[in-house]
């Protein structure tokens, strides 16, 4: 036969229930069809296979072996596709499914938890496979396939911003996350209720993740002096540390402090001018209309919308 087989599903349908009814006139009124129409099709799906399906049998038919072959298979096919449609409508009418999901290390310990359990008690049928990913990451991921939905974050006028030429992709802004300075309690700008970043144009700086990075760079950069960045670490609890031991200062997203009992030694201030980021939720442009992924969508909304503010 050629790649392209010439069965179709009515014709499985049609031997089918002439092995179930008999005969043809029984078969159609199972089918709903009438006689000759059923008959015209088992003509045309004869010539396509190049074999007779049924033979006259007396006042009835009976299937060939070729037509008992087709009949035999029709079962297990058609029993396939009911059980897929029947799972379809589940998923549909009430969402069900896997979401794949990435987001950065803040909101792995803040608001993913929330959303997890929020999700679970809303819609239990939805499953989330969560990968902790920083934003050049989880995006490459969606991009390629390899998760359904992105949490990230950007920095206003950043020159490495992975977000810029996305293409194909739905970017939803969930929030602003304000930008703080952590200083020891024993530096003279710890009394300020706003710190300015010139005015630590001689600090020594403890950086971030390298989007973090870029960002002290760029902001210190637009304050009119160059960082002297002394230590470097992706852990929060770390460059805490660091800072509360008077080797350093540090710029920190807040939501990264939310979790945490900022230790008695730091000063945790606002800059000013004011600071923050974007944290936003990006999927393939109509992702969210597969239900599961609508429904993950809704409630990591809501989880967002409802993060308490810093202590």
């Amino acid at each position: 036969m050629n790649a392209e087989t010439p069965i179709d599903l009515h014709t499985l349908r049609v031997t089918r229930a002439i092995a179930d009814h008999g005969s043809v006139t029984a078969a159609a009124a199972a089918l709903g069809y009438s006689q000759p129409a059923v008959s015209q099709h088992l003509r045309r799906a004869e010539r396509r296979l190049g074999t007779p399906l049924v033979l006259r049998d007396g006042r009835g038919v009976r299937l060939t072996e070729p037509g008992q072959v087709l009949a035999r298979h029709a079962r297990t096919i058609l029993a396939g596709l009911e059980a897929a449609a029947d799972e379809l409508s589940r998923m549909v009418d009430r969402a069900a499914g896997t979401v794949r999901v990435a987001g950065f290390p803040s909101v792995s310990s803040t608001i993913v938890p929330r959303f997890m359990a929020r999700l679970a008690g809303e819609c239990p049928d939805v499953q989330i496979a969560y990968t902790e990913a920083e934003p050049p990451e989880a995006l490459e991921m969606l991009a390629d396939g390899r998760i359904d939905l992105a949490i990230t974050f950007r920095y206003p006028g950043d020159g490495s911003d992975p977000h810029t030429g996305l293409t194909g992709m739905a970017t939803l802004a969930l929030f602003d996350d304000p930008v703080v300075v952590a200083l020891p309690r024993t530096h003279p700008l710890d009394g300020r209720d706003a710190v300015a970043l010139d005015e630590l144009s001689e600090a020594r700086w403890i950086a971030g993740c390298p989007l973090c990075r870029g960002h002290l760079l760029a902001a210190c950069t637009a304050s009119g002096f160059t960082p002297h960045v002394a230590h470097a670490t992706d852990n929060v609890v770390a460059v805490l540390g660091l800072v509360q031991a008077g080797l350093g200062v540090a710029l920190l997203p807040d939501l990264a402090l939310l979790p945490l009992d900022v230790p008695p030694g730091v000063g945790v201030h606002p800059t000013r001018p004011a600071e923050s980021r974007q944290v936003n939720l990006i999927h393939r442009a109509g992702a969210d209309q597969v239900p599961a992924v609508r429904e993950a969508v809704r409630v990591l909304v809501a989880a967002a919308q409802a993060r308490r503010a810093r202590r």
